[in-house]
């Protein structure tokens, strides 16, 4: 473990290797799993505020469940999420060329809102646990994620490098420059 600043950062998120491989994985992340993306509880009022607009880009299903549900749940963990299709896919999910995209993200894309995704799905796999006093910076290994693992391996990627802009959006570019001279003094 690596501390900078008050985070606590896993040896995993400098020494292994990662970039998506959509064409592979087929976005497996947004449909895999037994509940929703992780929310923080500001997302969920977040998704309120621009699901008019992000409505439009959203498949039937996934409409369907966040009027029934709401913008977000509360999942067996006790942890907000967003809502499920059929207990298995994100609401938010849409389907392109037979990959698994995000509406929210389609619609920041668009510029028709200025919120690309909950942070959760832009920092994966890097998956971070807030305590009182240090939040805990992990990698989390997943058997769907080994085409990516595999791309990031040849092109030499460590996950911190290829979660660069995530990690300045979550703790800002003076953090994200205090990791880069932790990663430089641990080669």
């Amino acid at each position: 473990m690596i501390q900078v600043q008050d985070k606590i950062i896993s040896m995993d998120v400098f020494e292994k290797h990662f970039v998506c491989d959509l064409n592979a994985c087929k976005g497996a992340c947004c449909v895999e799993g037994d509940s929703g993306a992780p929310l923080l509880k500001e997302e969920e009022k977040t998704l309120e505020d621009i699901y008019e607009k992000v409505k439009p880009y959203m498949r039937k299903e996934g409409v369907r469940e966040v009027e029934n549900q709401g913008f977000a749940v509360y999942d067996a963990d006790g942890d907000l999420t967003t809502p499920l299709v059929k207990k298995k896919e994100c609401a938010f999910v849409i389907k392109e060329n037979g990959i698994n995209l995000c509406a929210i993200e389609k619609a920041y894309l668009d510029g028709k809102i200025d919120f690309k995704k909950p942070i959760s799905c832009h920092l994966f796999p890097i998956r971070i646990k807030e305590y009182r006093d240090f939040d805990a910076v992990n990698y989390e290994n997943i058997k769907i994620c080994k085409p990516a693992c595999d791309c990031g391996s040849k092109l030499e990627m460590p996950v911190y490098a290829f979660l660069k802009e995530p990690l300045i959006r979550k703790y800002g570019a003076d953090w994200y420059n205090e990791l880069l001279e932790a990663a430089k003094l641990l080669k």
